[in-house]
């Protein structure tokens, strides 16, 4: 054609895109002008190749449409892109119209500032947010005298401390703070801390001798590209380095330290819970086989090589099985705080203590006293207490098994192609820009995009569902997701933490690591509780030895008890844990929630808001009724019309001409083609002038409507698009389009309202068309016509009247009306998952999972509550009856070594409760 003789190649660099919605929209903008074909957009070149005839089409036009949309033609200072928002149509302000940054910020920023900057991807310069591995934690109390010792530090913003995944998420200025201060400080505490982050990792070396061993080593790595910094402690023989991920892997940094002349040992991080179980199982068994004896030797006839023997036992097992609760006292004592360590310690302390001088009393009974003795008490505290943390450690393994299975389901082999020869390297090892081979069965090893081949893959682990989906060239793909058939070759885009499963981990570990509000009951009690405890333990004593004459032994007996039956434990583990079992349903689901504060306030929520276009519906118009007249049938109606629409670019001729596609329906080619702005399109088929377009266009043609005009009318009030087919001067039919709902869309709303939520839709569509679709849907109110920045005063209005609000969008285009509302609900694809805004995102793009997320959050809620009432009610009970007070009645003290274990249990228990809140998953798939 003479038109295609026309075609030149074109390329112009945007800048500010930043996911595959900013491609798609970028993409859309150029098709729509006539002449533009093969469109190729590249996220990580801002560059876009096309193919035009510049006679036709004005390049000044179509970038400031670009320009217009949010993105830029010029390089952006400092080569950080804007943060930007999406526009999925121009034409229709509810398809997410756009609005200038500075607005939308304004706009969000009185109402929740903080919140609005996070949503909108903007965040303080001087910010840095970390997350490190604690260890060495023994209850609540330890948690809180971390994050008050690093809360008083210069430059720290905020330290949030999960006790249950030993997890530290710590804001500061790196301008005051660095993170050697902040592991300093940790240490200092009486803890140990390890880096989380990707691109910071530490590692033992072997072969090190002296110090220019590690001046070697320091040379060796700070020459590699993608190498920042690079700390070596001869002493500890560690290596501390920050690196580039997308530049240079952990491989090779390894393979430089061997080219030096050394031995790295990597870390096994990925086993560390399990490594933790296994420690505190050997400390039990060790405890166990030195403890147990006691016993049977207390009820022998007491002897000088018998006193001797049970001497060296307890000595034996307090200062190697119990030298942690000492170690973890002296620590908590230093910085003015108490733990459990502290009860632990101050009991086998007494008991061993006062045992100790009745024993030398036999050898020196001037300088000591003649008395029983409690080397079964102290030996056997010290057992059931490790026992107890075995038990806890392995449930708190379990507790983040969801996390732990999305961390498993990453590739460890990928078929790299170079130069024509396939390769077999660590999928960890990939960079952007590399080939790799996918065959059927394999997983897929980083994100990327298919560059030949097709194939079946299975994102159920991602979305949920279990039907593969068909990809092709051009396709994205994500990493960790199976190819079910084909052989693709798949071009690297993504690679470390910017993958979508990294960032839903991510997501997941944040969600873990900070504190929801009702955590803030069980750390203030936390933090009087021990001196609390010390002070009951004084007062028995004093009561039974003093005011009612009691034995010293029955007194302090009764005393000890007291001590070691108190549990923190259970109030510091009442909370994170019911957090990380519920965020890992969650993620079993699609439902990623984005703090731990969001699993706590979705349960609040009493009015849900949705916007339409792509959240309600289904976000393109599809053909919805076809009315045929004179005597064509409907599929030569839908032939005709898909010819004549075939030619043009418009979202709805083309939906029209996939509905044809869809029902195998040939579509021809038409001659004279031309659109007639505002009315419709004229053509000619099959030598007979065809019409598609409105009533202005039948009018302008002379052609009589009035057999199919009163269809029309009640499409046209139905919220339908509708066109007429006129071939050769007569009517032919009506086709009919729509935004049409999604399928679960109605089941949605009616859940939501047995929930007892309102609902309410905000849309910039006309009010006919809202109305249909909210009285379609069931919807309660509906607010239509409204511009996206109007939304926030909606929300507003909602919250004014007392109603904790979600909004419901595509997590980007809704940024303004997302950060006002209080929970933002975010509904997007599994590519851009991860960097949705919202402070819950719906990978799975099903309206279901609102219902399913809000149910969750109460049911996650309740389990928290549960456990902190059963935590108090424990202490409640426990602490009395180890005091006493069921002497009168039982006529017997309940032994320490007994309460040790009660108390032991009352961590496990709830542990386990939280643990229970697995089996809502299968429940949440109703």
């Amino acid at each position: 054609m003479t038109e295609h003789a026309k075609q030149e190649p074109k390329e112009i660099h945007v800048y500010g895109m930043m996911c595959q919605h900013c491609v798609n929209h970028v993409t859309k903008i150029l098709e729509k002008y006539p002449s533009v074909q093969e469109v190729q957009v590249s996220l990580e070149d801002s560059k876009v190749a096309f193919t035009w005839d510049p006679a036709q089409v004005n390049l000044a036009d179509v970038e400031k449409e670009i320009v217009e949309a949010g993105y830029s033609l010029v390089p952006p200072a400092d080569g950080q892109d804007e943060p930007k928002l999406d526009q999925e149509n121009r034409d229709n302000p509810d398809e997410k119209n756009q609005m200038p940054q500075d607005d939308q910020e304004n706009l969000a920023k009185p109402d929740n500032p903080e919140k609005a900057t996070e949503t909108m991807g903007v965040t303080a310069a001087a910010e840095k947010k970390q997350l490190f591995k604690i260890s060495g934690m023994t209850c609540a109390n330890c948690a809180l005298t971390i994050e008050k010792g690093l809360k008083a530090m210069p430059g720290v913003k905020s330290a949030a401390v999960n006790f249950a995944s030993e997890k530290l998420t710590v804001e500061t200025d790196p301008d005051v703070v660095n993170d050697d201060d902040l592991l300093a400080k940790i240490k200092d505490l009486g803890y140990a801390a390890q880096s989380a982050d990707e691109g910071k990792q530490q590692f033992r070396v072997g072969g090190m001798t002296c110090a220019n061993c590690a001046l070697a080593i320091e040379k060796k790595l700070k020459g590699t590209q993608g190498v920042r910094s690079v700390a070596v402690n001869l002493a500890s023989e560690t290596v501390t380095v920050e690196f580039d991920p997308g530049v240079v892997t952990m491989r090779e940094i390894f393979e430089q330290v061997r080219d030096a002349g050394y031995t790295p040992i990597e870390n096994e991080e990925d086993n560390q819970d399990d490594r933790a179980a296994v420690k505190q199982r050997n400390w039990l068994i060790f405890s166990g086989i030195l403890s147990l004896p006691i016993m049977p030797l207390m009820f022998l006839p007491m002897s000088a090589s018998l006193m001797y023997t049970m001497l060296i036992l307890a000595t034996i097992v307090q200062f190697t099985a119990g030298w942690t609760f000492y170690r973890g006292a002296y620590h908590a004592l230093k910085n003015r705080s108490a733990n459990m360590d502290v009860l632990v310690a101050i009991g086998i302390t007494a008991a061993y203590g006062y045992s100790l001088m009745t024993t030398l009393h036999m050898f020196i009974p001037s300088l000591f006293f003649e008395g029983p003795n409690f080397f079964d008490t102290s030996a056997l505290l010290i057992t059931f207490v490790r026992f107890g943390k075995y038990l806890e450690a392995k449930a708190k393994g379990r507790a983040g098994q969801a996390l732990k299975r999305l961390l498993e389901l990453q590739a460890d082999k990928a078929h790299l192609l170079v130069d024509g020869e396939v390769k077999e390297v660590a999928a960890s090892e990939l960079k952007i820009g590399d080939i790799t081979i996918v065959k059927s069965g394999e997983r897929i090893p980083v994100d990327g995009e298919i560059i030949e081949g097709t194939a079946s893959i299975d994102e159920a682990m991602l979305t949920g569902e279990s039907i593969p989906v068909d990809k092709g060239v051009g396709d994205p793909v994500i990493g960790a997701t199976i190819n079910r058939s084909g052989s693709i070759k798949v071009k690297t885009t993504k690679t470390g933490k910017d993958t979508v499963l990294s960032g839903i981990i991510k997501m997941v570990e944040d969600a873990q690591g900070v504190k929801p509000p009702i955590q803030r009951l069980a750390d203030k009690i936390s933090n009087y509780f021990v001196p609390a405890v010390v002070a009951i333990s004084v007062l028995t004593y004093l009561i039974w030895y003093v005011a009612l004459d009691s034995t010293f032994v029955f007194a302090f007996t009764a005393a000890i008890a007291v001590l070691v039956i108190a549990c923190p434990c259970a109030l510091g583990l009442a909370t994170p844990t019911a957090i990380m079992v519920g965020s890992g349903v969650g993620l079993n689901r699609g439902i990623l929630f984005k703090s731990a504060a969001v699993l706590e306030g979705i349960a609040h929520l009493q009015a849900v808001g949705f916007d339409k276009t792509g959240t309600l519906t289904k976000g393109t118009p599809e053909v919805t009724d076809i009315l045929p007249y004179s005597d064509y049938t409907r599929d030569e109606v839908l032939k005709i019309a898909a010819a004549g629409e075939n030619p043009s670019i418009h979202p709805l001729a083309q939906a029209v001409v996939a509905e044809a596609k869809k029902e195998e329906i040939p579509v021809h080619e038409v001659g004279e083609y031309h659109e007639e702005a505002g009315y419709g399109v004229a053509c000619v088929y099959e030598g007979q002038p065809l019409l598609i377009g409105n009533l202005k266009l039948m009018h302008k043609y002379k052609v009589d409507v009035k057999d199919s005009e009163q269809d029309f009318l009640r499409l046209a009030e139905s919220g339908r698009t509708t066109s007429f087919i006129a071939l050769g001067g007569q009517v032919i039919g009506l086709i009919a389009l729509a935004d049409v709902v999604k399928e679960s869309t109605k089941e949605a709303v009616a859940r939501l309202h047995r929930l007892g939520l309102k609902t309410f839709m905000i849309t910039g569509d006309n009010k006919k068309v809202a109305n249909v679709v909210g009285e379609q849907v069931g919807i309660d109110d509906v607010i239509a016509e409204i511009l996206p920045q109007d939304k926030i005063s909606i929300i507003k209005k909602y919250q004014d009247q007392g109603f904790k609000v979600a909004m419901v969008g595509d997590g980007i285009n809704d940024a303004p009306a997302l950060a006002q509302a209080d929970i933002g609900i975010a509904i997007g694809s599994g590519t851009d998952v991860a960097k949705e805004t919202g402070d819950v995102v719906l990978v799975r793009n099903d309206l279901l999972d609102v219902e399913r997320a809000i149910r969750l959050g109460r049911r996650t809620l309740r389990k928290i509550k549960q456990n902190l009432f059963w935590a108090l009610i424990y202490n409640a009970i426990g602490i009395p009856i180890a005091a006493g007070v069921l002497y009168p009645v039982t006529g017997q003290l309940l032994p320490p070594e007994w309460a040790g274990l009660a108390m032991a249990f009352s961590s496990v228990s709830v542990v386990t409760s939280s643990l229970l809140l697995r089996r809502y998953d299968t429940r949440l798939a109703d």
